[in-house]
């Protein structure tokens, strides 16, 4: 039984092993996820500024 055992033993090692790669698989895609997440905010927040700083600027010229 010393066999048997030992293989288990080597089968839920190499079972806890593949199970932490895929979690830590899964994490750093969910950070990469959020990363180009921010980046997009980012870049939507500056055309709103733009597109602000233009409106104003239209604004301005057509008041004078």
């Amino acid at each position: 039984m010393g066999f048997l055992e030992d293989a288990k033993d080597a089968a839920e090692g190499v079972a806890d092993k593949i199970g932490k790669a895929v979690e830590d698989g899964v994490d750093r895609t969910k950070d990469k996820f959020e990363e180009l997440q921010a980046d997009v905010d980012v870049k939507r927040a500056e055309l709103h500024r733009d597109v602000v700083h233009k409106k104003n600027d239209v604004k301005k010229d057509l008041r004078d």
